[in-house]
């Protein structure tokens, strides 16, 4: 699956060479702020394959997280805020597959006794590009990284894993390279769906001082482009014009690599405010 909006946001989802169904799901948008400029959104998620019905949890989620954003932000909303509230409400619509009664393919899932067995569940991503100012907000080990164009400045990634090896590694228990090389590395922690711990959506902000694009994914695309150096050195230099054949080319690697793994990517150019702008 393709999506462009213009030249302000692409996507690409591919079920990967291995899968015999894409699990992924992504939405892409733009909205008008009060003060007459535009926001870009972008949200990506990842159907955990061990759940039931995985494919409906990540597009419910992405539909959610899209529309509450939509929603929000021309009223004003913060724009971290306006995340914080897409990401519960994208909890809301996973959690409420499992309140599906049988009978509709939800395989049960409307007994109480089994509601938090094997829930549906996904993992979320997300940016919003506003005002001078990325907002990124995430539940799970899907990521997003920041590429400067002139990559004179170094890559970054912009969210944490919510994995076994992120925990590791943030408790100083093992190195990263060791703790990702486990064969428990990408279990992850948290994650949408009516069997999860305490939501804890993760929020923050950035604000670059020169233009680049925000790359939104899911870990069939970074497992093959893990750091943000690995991430710089496979996107095209003309991502920012082109999107759209930035996020074909980044799926392409993934699937050169092996797609091993549903792959999606959104590809949200940014440009820097101008010197002495004021944002508001």
């Amino acid at each position: 699956m393709e999506q462009e909006r213009g030249r302000a946001v692409a996507a690409v989802s591919d079920r990967g060479l291995r899968h015999h169904r894409n699990e992924d799901a992504f939405a892409v948008s733009t909205a008008a702020l009060p003060d007459g400029s535009t926001a870009v959104v972008a949200i990506v998620c990842d159907g955990v394959s061990s759940a039931s019905r995985p494919d409906d949890a990540s597009a419910a989620a992405a539909r959610a997280a899209d529309a509450s954003l939509r929603a929000a932000l021309p009223l004003g909303t913060d724009p971290r805020q306006a995340m914080h509230d897409a990401i519960v409400a994208a909890s809301d619509a996973v959690n409420a597959l499992a309140d599906e009664p049988p009978g509709d393919g939800s395989g049960g899932f409307g007994h109480d006794a089994h509601r938090h067995r094997n829930a549906p569940a996904c993992t979320l991503v997300g940016a919003v590009a506003a005002h001078g100012h990325l907002v990124v907000g995430w539940v799970g080990d899907s990521r997003a990284y920041w590429v400067p164009d002139d990559r004179a400045t170094p890559a970054a990634r912009l969210t944490e894993d919510d994995s076994w090896a992120a925990q590791m590694v943030a408790a100083g228990l093992m190195g990263e390279a060791e703790a990702y090389a486990d064969e428990r590395a990408h279990a992850i922690t948290g994650w949408l769906g009516a069997d999860a711990y305490e939501l804890e959506p993760h929020t923050a902000v950035f604000r670059p001082d020169r233009p680049g694009v925000v790359v939104v994914c899911t870990d069939g695309l970074w497992n093959y482009a893990e750091s943000a150096g690995d991430m710089a050195r496979v996107l095209p230099a003309d991502a920012a014009e082109h999107p759209l054949h930035c996020a074909r080319v980044l799926v392409g690697h993934a699937l050169d690599g092996g797609g091993h793994d549903n792959v999606t990517v959104a590809v949200v150019p940014f440009a820097a405010p101008e010197p002495g702008a004021v944002s508001a």
